[in-house]
């Protein structure tokens, strides 16, 4: 059973949020075919974002024009109409140099893009034209920008904080190249999640309640479209000091082959394909034509897909090539033995996991597919031959599943989100040391070079983790290197791909000084601190030479006197690459290596010194970041741009079409002559052809101007019939006013003369407005009537609001009035006959004449006129 058939059941297991700002958070799983956004918002647990297509998945495609972008599925329907600007795959180029052979699998894949070499980087760089050239990150910067519009969209909110999947077996420099990329996109990357890890965790979230003391041993293998990772994860509760006993997912093994994945059986397929046409159209070669090759390609994808499901199906092409249709039979069978030595490499990665992992296929619990690429028959048939099982696990959304557990690490890392704790510890898998050259003296009292490794990271070492490494025999400048480890557990083929095992060299300068100054203290060593993050990111924090003294009296007190310097970092061999280095328990000679404890405690002094200098190679680096970005906010700009285009020539299209169907219609014939519905028509009409004819090269600005004219044209028009739509609800509104302020009056002025709160002056100043008014009525609707309707009005809209809106203020002024008088004192009762006859000329309490109560609606503007009430 899938995610999705459960989700609701389970989500109040999973989530107990507190928002502390209504701020989404999203996560990207960046397949090497297409990507799928999530999104947690207030209210949202964890939902896929539907693209503009209602899609949940978007193809990692990019379309470059000169003056515009396409992504997703309209970049993809351009690989076939142009596939020399359209881009996928690129992932596969981050952080390589020209001559790696991952970029020459790129090239012999797809031929149609040129690669030139980026001559300060050594890396790679797409060149599409002599202004239009574009490194793989800036690519992928643009890709993770268009994401976030998605996810925006969905969200209805800003969105700044991300999560993104990267493969396993990404390394620093191509895990660099991936931040620097959302760098570009001004998206802040809470972490870099390894895919596989991702997918652990969404596992593990909706099973929270079947994990327990117990370790259980899950075995995930996911074929994508571009490789094929096989991982091994334990899962167990265990005692934390803040949360108490939480589960856990632990990276025991992981295994994998970079290029087995649906993306190689369908270059089988195409080719099968190419050989089929050729053979039908003898004359003809199908490879010389960049659209049908691509046309194939596509076919190819959707008959391996059909070919999962059926025994064999009909590829076809109506207009492959020269408006030759082409079809042809292709059996599964036949798929299968094009791909057979691909099949055979489908338990590697199995091997490979269980190697790193130390550990049998007996102690597997289960084993669980993912990835689009394992719904291959061929594929599952193999795997579950190589790992032993009654059955393979397809309990898990293979195509989500990444997506939804880097999406729940982002509202766990986000401030606006609390979420039930699932303590996820990953494992680097390549092995990083620490090399130094140190003179040493022999017994012969000759002098000779000494080369020491010190390992910071092995493999499967967890992280995020810091680490520190001691040189207790340097007493000058001297240098280190940090550099992979043994990477023998690599084929051949990997080992090429990965490319330099060397990541920087780290020159100390300052040493030297820092000895001379504290020649009284004793030296604890040069402290080197390393830190891996959660992101699986590599980095040198700082270099410290250490001394200290004891304090009389309290010798079991030290003061630590620190020196501190900056190192220097050469140019990285690999893009993106810098200082890193990690550190694992080696306690020989010099070179110690131990697990940092925290910070330690370090007395200031007066003779500290600090020197800070900024390597040229890292200036160059920022100079390249800042111009990429620039670029790729010029593209930004232009899509903007190009969203304003569209919206201007939707505009001028839905208004041509909308007015030359007006003038159908009565009510706009009824105030317009046929002359003036024949020249609008005619205008609307050349604009129309204007519009098919040179519209699709106009610039937003002629577009604007083009709708502008017409309005112009048409406004008297639109005016003459928005007015006569208005009249009936104004007269209305004035004519109830009229009547109630005549009552109000009528009623005023029969108040008794010992009761009057009425000036004279107040009472004839509403009786003056009352009559000016009905003389206005009555002259501009006579005024009116003799008018034809195609004329402009007399009587408008707005002088029947001002109108209803002076008469109101006099009649509230005199309610206001009313509401706030206080009632004069009573006098004294007199029995005299005078009183009495005076008092009997009154006349009864239930005839008295009362001002009216103010009632709800009384008084007030009605049909959008304005009402200003007076306050006394």
């Amino acid at each position: 059973m899938g995610y999705g058939s459960h989700r609701k059941s389970t989500a109040s297991h999973i989530y107990s949020f507190c928002i502390a700002d209504a701020l989404a958070v999203m996560s990207v799983d960046l397949g090497s075919e297409s990507m799928k956004i999530a999104i947690v918002k207030p209210g949202v647990p964890m939902e896929i974002v539907l693209n503009k297509e209602s899609q949940r998945k978007t193809p990692v495609t990019v379309a470059l024009k000169e003056n515009e972008r396409l992504f997703g599925d309209s970049a993809m329907g351009m690989s076939i109409k142009n596939p020399k600007i359209a881009l996928r795959y690129f992932q596969d180029l981050l952080g390589k140099h020209i001559d790696n052979p991952q970029v020459t699998l790129y090239r012999w894949r797809f031929p149609q893009h040129e690669l030139v070499k980026d001559e300060r980087r050594q890396t790679v760089i797409f060149k599409l034209s002599h202004e239009m050239q574009y490194s793989p990150e800036e690519i992928l910067g643009m890709v993770l920008n268009y994401s976030r519009g998605l996810a925006e969209e969905f969200a209805e909110q800003p969105v700044k904080d991300a999560v993104i999947t990267v493969p396993v077996y990404f390394n620093q420099a191509e895990r660099r190249a991936v931040l620097h990329a959302a760098q570009m996109a001004d998206l802040k990357v809470l972490q870099l999640i390894n895919d596989n890890t991702a997918v652990a965790l969404n596992y593990g979230v909706f099973r929270r309640k079947d994990i327990n003391a117990t370790a259980q041993n899950i075995m995930f293998y996911d074929m994508g479209a571009g490789s094929t990772v096989c991982t091994i994860v334990t899962y167990q509760t265990v005692k934390t000091k803040d949360s108490g006993t939480q589960p856990q997912l632990q990276i025991r093994g992981v295994g994998f082959d970079r290029t087995l994945g649906g993306l190689e059986m369908e270059h089988r397929l195409r080719d099968y394909l190419v050989k089929l046409f050729n053979k039908q159209q003898p004359s003809k070669d199908v490879r010389q034509n960049l659209r049908a090759m691509a046309k194939l390609l596509k076919e190819a994808n959707r008959l391996k897909t059909i070919l999962s499901a059926n025994a064999d199906h009909v590829a076809q092409i109506e207009g492959l090539l020269d408006d030759m249709d082409f079809r042809a039979k292709v059996s599964r069978q036949e798929f299968e033995d094009l791909c057979s030595d691909l099949f055979q490499r489908v338990p590697g990665p199995v091997l490979q996991a269980l190697s790193s992992a130390e550990m049998n296929l007996d102690e597997i619990d289960q084993v669980i597919l993912v990835g689009g690429a394992t719904r291959v028959p061929k594929v599952q048939e193999t795997l579950l031959k190589a790992v032993g099982k009654d059955e393979l696990g397809k309990n898990i959304n293979a195509d989500e599943a990444a997506a939804m557990g880097a999406v729940y690490q982002a509202a766990a890392l986000s401030k606006a989100f609390k979420v039930k704790p699932f303590i996820v510890r990953d494992a680097a898998i390549f092995p990083i040391q620490v090399e130094f050259t140190r003179e040493v003296e022999e017994e012969d009292k000759s002098k000779s070079l000494k080369h020491n490794k010190r390992i910071l990271f092995q493999r499967m070492s967890p992280y995020p983790q810091r680490k520190v490494i001691t040189f207790n025999r340097y007493t000058d400048d001297f240098e280190f290197y940090v550099n992979y480890g043994d990477l023998a557990f690599l084929s051949q083929d990997d080992l090429q791909a990965f490319g330099s095992l060397n990541l920087t060299t780290v020159r100390l300068r300052g040493v030297g000084d820092s000895f001379r100054k504290h020649s009284d203290y004793e030296s604890k060593g040069i402290k080197a601190h390393f830190n891996m993050d959660e992101s699986g990111v590599l980095s040198l924090d700082r270099v410290e030479s250490v001394f200290e003294t004891v304090v009389e009296d309290k010798p079991e007190e030290e003061s630590t006197l620190t020196s501190k310097y900056t190192e220097e970092e050469e140019s990285q061999t690999e893009a993106g690459k810098e200082e890193q280095g990690e550190k694992q328990d080696q306690k020989e000679g010099e070179g110690t290596v131990s697990e940092e404890q925290g910070e330690e405690k370090q007395q200031p002094s007066p003779m500290q010194d600090k020197t800070e200098t900024v390597p040229p190679e890292a200036e160059r680096q920022e100079e390249k970041e800042e111009g990429e970005k620039t670029a790729s906010q010029d593209l930004t700009v232009r899509d903007l741009e190009k969203e304003e285009r569209e919206k201007s020539a939707n505009s001028l299209e839905a208004f041509i079409f909308e007015t030359q169907d007006k003038l159908y219609q009565e009510e706009y014939q009824f105030v317009s002559t046929e002359e003036q519905r024949e020249e609008i028509s005619r205008k609307l009409s050349e604009a129309s052809n204007w519009m098919e004819e040179e519209g699709y090269r106009a610039t937003t600005k002629e577009l604007k101007e083009k709708l502008s004219e017409l309005k112009k044209l048409c406004r008297s028009l639109f005016f003459r019939v928005e007015e006569r739509r208005k009249w009936p609800d104004r007269l209305n509104a004035l004519e109830n006013l009229l009547n109630h302020s005549s009552i109000f009056l009528k009623g005023a002025r029969m108040i008794p003369e010992a009761d009057q709160i009425f000036t004279e002056v107040e009472l004839s100043t509403l009786e003056k407005a009352i009559n000016e008014t009905v003389t206005w009525k009555n002259e501009t609707l006579a005024e009116q009537n003799k008018l034809p309707p195609t004329e402009k009005p007399t009587l408008l809209s707005k002088d029947i609001e001002l109108k209803i809106a002076a008469l109101d203020r006099e009649v509230q002024y005199l309610l206001n009035k009313a509401k706030f008088a206080k009632p004069r004192p009573k006098k004294e009762k007199n029995t005299t006959k005078t009183d009495s006859g005076k008092n009997a000329t009154a006349p009864p309490d239930s005839e008295k004449v009362i001002p009216p109560k103010e009632e709800k609606g009384e008084g007030e503007a009605h049909s959008g006129q304005a009402s200003a009430p007076v306050s006394i």
